[in-house]
């Protein structure tokens, strides 16, 4: 509305020029000349106004871009702390494929040297069969031919049999420790890669923001240009209204002498001027405020922790981060308790099971809640009263959300924690 006020005023300006210039000094009165002073005189006003409101638009678009190269710079900081995480995370995948491989070879080795001692085994069984007759231990025993020889037997059989059966029961002991180990290893190579999906999704999210704040500055890049090609024009009317308004002082001047009251007059109304234009950008500054973030009321040392995030809002998430330059949920939860002097884990793990389980009828503000997101008890946040919680989103930054419908209500199974 503002900026067609502004356009509107100079074409009026321009019109009124055009008039201006086509006096006829013969044609005119005292009277004329003056009414045409006073209608530059306000024309000028006009023009100094919108030049003042263009100027207080100009101020707020830049202090706009200020905060949002700063949002920039956040989002770009949390890109690279996420991709380093990422980065880690596929060297550790990498590492367990490749523990996982060797350990399948080590398990297909011992089950060839299992195989081969069964072999071994059934070798052994035909030579008793050839020496003794049958296979049955009575009968290789009983078939000896002399004590000597039944002796000897004896002592064959039991030595054989418990060399084969120790042999294989190390076999076995060993094949099955092995395959202990490739299942530790693959449950931690499956947690790899539920962590590796989580920062795909949340380098995704990051880059929409990134993208978002772009387009953003390019909107206020064009907005700003835009105020100053306008401002640039004001500036041009108001020095040709000046040039007109000083060729008809020439002329009121050169029809009659001023009288000294006119000069008083004069100087005043231009104290007046500049006293409007002073109150006029005043009242634009006044305009331009800080948004606030309305915070609750708790006491103690709770009320530090729950309020500690208010002043970073928006801060990326990142993830591991367990500071202001960038949090993941457990780090933020972690982080503020510290800050009223409370030592807690900062893991998802370590919470849920800090401190006293409470009922989710009973939660007060300052009460840990959890959420089952990709695994139970995946995100956690503080609770502030009223189905509102603080939290480090990986979908907003550290925000404010409400657990009573949408996403968080489903996600809510009631597990709260009390830290007093």
């Amino acid at each position: 509305m503002r900026k067609t006020f502004m356009a509107l005023s100079t074409v009026a300006v321009v019109g009124l020029g055009s008039t201006l210039f086509t006096v006829s000094a013969q044609a005119e009165s005292i009277q004329d000349i003056e009414n045409k002073q006073a209608q530059i005189q306000e024309e000028r006003d006009a023009i100094k106004a919108n030049l003042s409101d263009a100027d207080s638009k100009i101020a707020e678009v830049l202090i706009d871009l200020e905060k949002l190269n700063e949002e920039i710079e956040k989002v770009n900081k949390a890109l690279k702390e996420n991709q380093k995480q990422m980065d880690n995370t596929n060297e550790a995948i990498s590492e367990k494929e490749d523990e996982v491989a060797q350990l399948e070879k080590e398990i297909k080795e011992l089950e060839k040297a299992i195989e081969k001692r069964f072999e071994i085994l059934k070798e052994r069984a035909v030579s008793y069969q050839q020496s003794g007759g049958d296979i049955s231990y009575l009968e290789v025993i009983f078939g000896s031919q002399s004590f000597g020889d039944f002796i000897s037997r004896v002592s064959a059989v039991n030595k054989i049999s418990e060399s084969d059966s120790s042999l294989i029961k190390k076999q076995e002991e060993d094949k099955a420790a092995v395959e202990e180990k490739q299942d530790a290893v693959l449950a931690k190579l499956d947690e790899l890669n539920e962590m590796k999906i989580e920062i795909e999704g949340m380098l995704a999210l990051v880059e929409e923001q990134k993208a978002s704040n772009e387009d953003k500055k390019d909107t206020l890049k064009a907005k700003e240009n835009d105020l100053r090609v306008l401002k640039d024009e004001l500036q041009v009317e108001d020095s040709k209204l000046a040039t007109l308004e000083k060729e008809v002082k020439t002329s009121l001047q050169a029809a009659v002498e001023p009288a000294p009251e006119t000069e008083v007059a004069s100087a005043n109304a231009a104290g007046d001027t500049g006293s409007s234009e002073k109150a006029a950008s005043g009242g634009e500054l006044q305009t331009l405020s800080k948004e606030s973030t309305s915070r609750p009321a708790a006491s103690g040392n709770l009320s530090t922790a729950i309020n500690a995030g208010f002043s970073h809002i928006g801060t990326p998430y990142v993830w591991g981060g367990k500071g202001p330059g960038g949090f993941d949920c457990s780090g933020f939860v972690s982080w503020a308790f510290a800050q009223a002097g409370i030592s807690i884990p900062s893991s998802t793990t370590g919470l849920a099971t800090t401190g006293t389980k409470v009922s989710s009828s009973n939660m007060q503000p300052g009460d840990i809640v959890f959420f089952d997101t990709y695994k139970k008890n995946g995100h956690v946040g503080i609770y502030l009263g009223g189905g509102k919680f603080i939290g480090a989103q990986n979908s907003t930054g550290l925000a404010v959300a409400d657990m009573t419908s949408g996403y968080w209500e489903s996600k809510f199974a009631g597990h709260v924690r009390s830290v007093k």
